[in-house]
């Protein structure tokens, strides 16, 4: 069975979406998405939105719109999971996990610590001044983000590869210390269209909404107008030739356009094309391009509670993948239950039964396993795939009932059964000797006490 490759990526939930949010992350999602060999989590990431903005409306009416603007965009929420960070409790909890194991100096080598750092000190004031710890540690529940789907692709702009680099370093640590052999993380990678990666703005700076200079997505064909006609250009007049790989506007063309038309734009452009006739251009290839989106946005702002049934039914997918994945992760770090096993009468069966402990997973495929490990972490049994995590708990429990287990030895290892169901297998054994001691070791984890 070939894996789908996971992709995953959101948008701060802090201002409306304008046209770089869409043609630098949005938009490569949204076609992402359609690919069959795609499992796609996108996410409105409003924990984040707390680091940067104490306006409640401002968050509550961003959310709205950066959700209406992806549904709109033609996001496939049949196809994909989509939710809400804030709907998801496991991800702060991932977060103060992995909080634990990251490095302080990590940390401090962080893009946005060490600018709000620098900024401090070039202006006379203590280094940490207005420096909150949820801008601080942004690049651990960045990671959580990450790291509780298991995301393969993280499509980012340029700025933030960093941060999906920090991602890999904490889940490394955490495999490290917490895996015994196993990889509870998979390593993510950043995804970049690099022709559209960080479009400029208006001033030519990054399109960002930190510096006004955006140009608006789903507002109006008449707000959009208005923002290209700021387009900054130099003075060069109709009828003198324009230099294509200089200007702003024409990156912002090609952005949008198939290859031919940017290739007669640029010609035109050589040619003396007016800036303002250039312009004209641009809205014009925008707005065929948009104005059908344009409609369903403003459709789907209407219609808040329809939006909201959406992200609630996104975040039940999202928490059938996080809430057994992070119970597999409290186990790792010994948040275990007490009552996890039935106690032994002999003493060393006692220790080994208390120890000894089954932990439930789910596969890439989405089916849901077991393993039973020893006291010190070794693996006795892993289990087959079940269709579901109920069946899966209801083979523990038989296997803990205390009736007489079938186990059926093979050349290097052995198979436990339920009936004429193989449920679960031994690791492969050197000899026959370890074997038999691994069974014995078995029996005595699984054995009831005895009054």
């Amino acid at each position: 069975m070939t894996t789908r490759t996971r992709i995953l990526t959101g948008i701060t939930t802090t201002g409306t979406p304008h046209l770089g949010n869409y043609a630098g992350a949005i938009r490569p999602a949204i076609l992402a998405s359609r690919d069959s060999n795609a499992d796609s989590f996108y996410f409105l990431a409003d924990y984040h939105a707390l680091i940067k903005c104490d306006d409640p409306l401002r968050i509550q009416r961003s959310r709205l719109e950066i959700a209406a603007t992806w549904l709109a965009g033609g996001l496939d929420v049949d196809r994909v999971t989509f939710y809400r960070q804030s709907d998801i409790p496991e991800i702060p909890e991932l977060t103060w996990l992995l909080t634990c194991v990251a490095a302080k100096g990590l940390l401090n080598r962080a893009h946005a610590y060490k600018a709000s750092v620098d900024k401090n000190v070039e202006n006379g004031e203590d280094p940490d001044a207005g420096i909150t710890m949820g801008l601080y540690s942004y690049p651990v529940l960045m990671a959580a983000d990450i790291l509780m789907f298991n995301a393969h692709k993280v499509p980012v702009g340029r700025d933030q590869i960093q941060h999906v680099e920090m991602a890999r370093d904490i889940g490394q640590r955490f495999n490290h210390l917490f895996g015994q052999g196993k990889e509870f993380f998979t390593m993510p990678e950043a995804l970049i269209e690099e022709s559209v990666a960080t479009l400029p703005g208006l001033d030519g700076r990054k399109m960002s909404k930190s510096y006004d200079n955006t140009i608006p997505l789903f507002s109006s064909a008449k707000d959009m107008k208005d923002a290209i006609s700021r387009i900054v250009t130099d003075s060069r007049a109709p009828g003198e030739a324009k230099d294509p790989d200089n200007s702003h506007l024409f990156t912002l063309f090609q952005a949008f356009a198939t290859a031919e038309q940017s290739a007669e734009f640029r010609s035109e452009l050589l040619q003396g094309l007016g800036w303002g006739e250039a312009k004209s251009r641009l809205f014009q290839l925008l707005d065929s391009q948009l104005g059908e989106s344009r409609e369903r946005y403003h459709q789907l702002i209407e219609r808040p509670a329809d939006l909201e049934d959406i992200l609630q039914h996104g975040a039940k997918k999202a928490r059938a993948v996080a809430t057994p994945f992070l119970n597999e992760l409290r186990e790792a770090v010994g948040l275990r239950s007490f009552v996890a096993q039935a106690p032994v009468t002999a003493t060393t069966k006692k220790k080994a039964a208390k120890t000894a402990r089954f932990v439930s997973f789910r596969e890439d495929d989405g089916s849901f396993r077991f393993r039973l490990l020893s006291a010190d972490g070794e693996q006795l049994l892993l289990s087959r795939h079940f269709a579901d995590g109920k069946a899966a708990g209801q083979v523990t429990k038989q296997l803990q009932s205390g009736q007489p287990l079938d186990v059926r030895s093979s050349e290097s290892g052995f198979s436990v059964w339920l009936g004429e169901e193989c449920v679960a297998d031994s690791p492969a054994f050197a000899n026959s000797d370890a074997r038999e001691a691994a069974i014995d070791a078995l029996r005595v984890v699984l054995t009831p006490a005895q009054d």
